[in-house]
């Protein structure tokens, strides 16, 4: 049964909570990952606040997460979840693939998105990428999506330099290509680095500009100059 291979070289079951206002949906999802001893559906939720409750009583690794829900939609819900949970991972629906709320969603903490028309495969992908800590949104989608919805501070002036000034130059070059939308195999061979190099300088960026995963570390880029806004490499 999920959850029972402690002492296998496997980990244990991850733990799945799915959040849709829709109970043919949170069906549908569940029975894509319940036959996997990979995944333990622990609950499902019919709007947002009720994720953010059940959350806090099963203690779900990934929250899979409807964006638009009543009572509190999962933009508000992914961000109670962010500051509450930090170790409950977020991977957030939409209907349509350019969307808003996703971009919302994403700088309130959510891991990843998925368009709800994914198959199967792609589910059960998104939740494994999540879980470990990445970020489930393929480098020039994300890169679109947030250039079409992010926009740099129209204020006089430089843009800010408090979160970036700390950054190597390296640092500063993997996050402009991040921002243009390579993924790491293409920024290792832009720089004529090794893959973990480049993972190596994500992880320090990160740190110093106080993101959680890719798809936050690309808004910023976008809200501070980094990368112009309407033109995505």
């Amino acid at each position: 049964m999920n959850g029972t291979t402690d002492d296998m070289t496997t980990t244990r079951a991850i733990r799945v909570l799915i959040a849709d206002d829709q109970p043919l949906v949170r069906r549908g999802l569940a029975l894509i990952l319940t036959p996997d001893p990979a995944f333990d559906v622990v609950g499902e939720a019919g709007n947002g606040e009720e994720a953010v409750a059940l959350a806090h009583r099963l203690r779900p690794d990934v929250v899979v997460m409807d964006i638009r829900m009543p009572v509190l939609d999962g933009v508000a819900a992914t961000g109670r979840l962010a500051a509450e949970l930090p170790e409950c991972r977020v991977l957030a629906l939409s209907t349509f693939d350019m969307d808003e709320y996703v971009v919302a969603a994403l700088r309130a903490g959510a891991c990843g998105f998925l368009p709800k028309d994914i198959s199967p495969e792609e589910l059960v992908a998104a939740v494994r990428v999540v879980h470990t800590g990445e970020a489930a949104v393929a480098p020039r989608l994300l890169t679109r999506l947030i250039s079409t919805y992010v926009r740099t501070p129209e204020r006089p002036g430089p843009p800010p330099r408090a979160q970036i000034g700390g950054l190597t130059p390296r640092e500063a070059e993997v996050w402009r290509l991040m921002a243009t939308g390579l993924d790491n195999t293409e920024i290792a061979e832009a720089m004529g680095v090794s893959g973990s190099t480049v993972k190596n300088h994500i992880t320090g960026l990160f740190g110093k500009l106080g993101v959680r995963d890719r798809a936050q570390a690309v808004i910023v880029a976008y809200e501070t100059g980094v990368v112009e806004v309407g033109r995505p490499g």
